[in-house]
């Protein structure tokens, strides 16, 4: 049926789309990309030219940097790797791609601990810096991630796990001077909302450049920081469960990391607005609604229930976040907005760093066809881009500032395998989505029909998308066809585990799995396990629709 198709993605390189190699240590780097098997073909549009720009861009951002060995670079004016995004959140998706990166990634960070168990905010080629800490994305989570999905030497998870419970004492040393059980911001860069209403009137820095002082006349400091006391509730989770693979137990993790919960929802969230805010050294809430909201969720802050209802009221509302190219950085009706992306702001524009952090906090509550929505448009924005910015207009798409920026090239490579790849989880399974993207600018046509291509386990998969109708091929035959607007859950051998439904609309039809003709009827966020030779039903969530108030 999609011979053509299936014909074009096999015939790319990635090499011959790449072209010179800029520095010695690409080629390594490339063929390592190439042994993941991970090839993107379209039918037509902009959108098959711009990924192999991307692949060709990310190059530059990984860097050998003391020594000869490279790691992951932020990229653009950004020269070295920074623990709040490049060591943890880009070097987690990079794993899918490049895990050796990844892991020299993580390991720079733990190679240049502090005695103290000070942990770098970032590394340079000018060696390690401690002027503040800048968490968001929690290390642990990343690294447990890292290794669940490429099971590297044990002695990596212990060199981290070594590294992060230190690194834990440190924060509860030095960043619970109120005695409050939350994680205390001195600065603004201590949580990267460069140019925030947050952090108005507060240093940019920790003061004196020690990581572990505040400016002692300042008004309002230090904040109890709900994304920073949610990033400790988080890492702890997951020490628990490297602890545990360790052959430990994880019970002391827990139930420090149940201390960190509840310290963030007795000091820092507001159940009238239902939101997190920042609590000042005068107990006053700084209410200012920012991205915070979403570094909170991506931390599995709450259940499905409460997430639904910052879905409602936030993240999914035209007035606050939900952008015409989401999220803003800062909600919409706030008078200090600011959408202007041509500088460095986190007060408006919708960052990049944003969009990576987005999927963990959607899908770890099952809300697959809401995260579409968000990948749609910015993969449009991406079609007629001709550079990668940090960020870009909430209004237009355009790119803002700086360029060859790690996140957004990352956003770009993982956002098409989530639409319409084949996404190997940590859990153990392949995700294939039966999606395309939507030309949403214009009627610009992005893509077409796709082809995705991916290694697993030294077996080939493949997946054509078409507007009606999806295969997957494994090791070059045919195993599988199914309806546009599903997702197939396998193993990673490919044998059927479930389908998801990843459209508003109800998608009926048969999925043809060897030689079986499987029925079906799903409903968006819908989960369906296959059992016994025919579906059952499992999960059935619905759709939280976008609002405008």
């Amino acid at each position: 049926m999609n011979d053509g198709m299936l014909h074009k993605l096999r015939e790319v390189s990635v090499e011959a789309r790449i072209g010179e190699l800029r520095k010695s240590s690409d080629k390594k780097v490339i063929e390592e990309w190439s042994r993941s098997g991970v090839k993107f073909s379209a039918r037509s549009g902009k959108l098959e030219q711009v990924y192999y720009a991307a692949v060709k861009k990310l190059l530059d951002c990984i860097v050998p940097t003391g020594g000869e060995e490279p790691i992951l670079h932020e990229g653009g004016i950004y020269l070295g790797c920074w623990l709040e995004s490049t060591g943890t959140i880009n070097a987690e998706l990079l794993s899918r791609f490049i895990p050796s990166v990844s892991e020299r990634t993580f390991e720079s960070f733990a190679k240049n601990q502090r005695e103290d168990g000070l942990i770098p905010y970032k590394v340079t080629e000018q060696g390690p810096s401690y002027r503040q800490i800048q968490l968001v994305t929690p290390l642990a989570r990343s690294v447990w991630n890292h290794y669940k999905l490429n099971q590297p030497d044990k002695s990596f998870l212990q060199t981290m796990y070594d590294a992060m419970s230190s690194y834990d004492v440190w924060i509860a040393a030095n960043r619970n001077t109120r005695g409050s059980g939350c994680v205390e911001a001195f600065s603004t860069f201590d949580t990267g909302h460069d140019l925030s209403p947050r952090f108005w009137h507060v240093p940019d820095t920790p003061h004196l450049g020690d990581a572990s002082q505040f400016n002692p006349d300042s008004p309002i400091l230090p904040f109890l920081a709900p994304d920073l006391t949610a990033n400790m509730y988080c890492q702890r989770l997951y020490l628990a469960r490297i602890a545990e693979e360790l052959g430990h137990s994880g019970d002391e993790w827990l139930a420090k990391a149940k201390e960190s919960l509840s310290s963030l929802f007795r000091h820092c969230f507001d159940q009238e607005d239902h939101f997190f805010y920042d609590l000042d050294r005068n107990d006053e809430w700084v209410r200012v609604q920012s991205d915070v909201l979403l570094r909170v969720m991506a931390c599995e802050v709450g259940e499905r229930e409460f997430f639904d209802v910052m879905l409602k009221r936030y993240l999914l509302n035209t007035s606050k976040f939900f952008a015409k190219y989401p999220f803003t950085s800062l909600a919409m009706d706030d008078p200090r907005f600011d959408p202007f992306s041509s500088y460095n702001s986190w007060g408006g524009p919708s960052n990049f760093l944003s969009l990576i952090r987005t999927p963990h906090a959607f899908e770890h509550h099952g809300r697959h066809v809401e995260l579409t929505w968000i990948i749609y448009p910015i993969l449009a924005s991406f079609a007629k881009a001709t550079r990668f910015s940090q960020a870009i207009s909430p209004w237009t798409g355009d790119e803002g500032f700086t360029e060859t920026y790690s996140p957004s090239i990352l956003c770009l490579i993982d956002y098409v395998e989530r639409l319409c790849g084949i996404l190997p989880t940590p859990a153990g399974e392949l995700w294939f989505t039966g999606l395309l993207p939507y030309d949403m600018d214009h009627g610009e046509e992005l893509a077409g029909e796709t082809g995705y291509s991916r290694i697993v386990d030294g077996v080939t998969f493949e997946l054509v998308n078409t507007r009606l109708r999806c295969e997957i091929y494994k090791d070059g035959e045919r195993c599988m066809s199914f309806p546009s607007g599903i997702r197939i859950l396998t193993a990673r051998d490919g044998s059927l585990k479930g389908i998801v439904g990843m459209s508003t609309r109800l998608v009926s039809g048969v999925v043809n799995y060897g030689d079986k003709e499987l029925n079906f009827q799903i409903k968006g966020n819908e989960q369906q396990y296959y059992e016994n030779h025919s579906f059952v039903k499992g999960t059935d969530i619905g759709i939280i629709n976008p609002a405008y108030r």
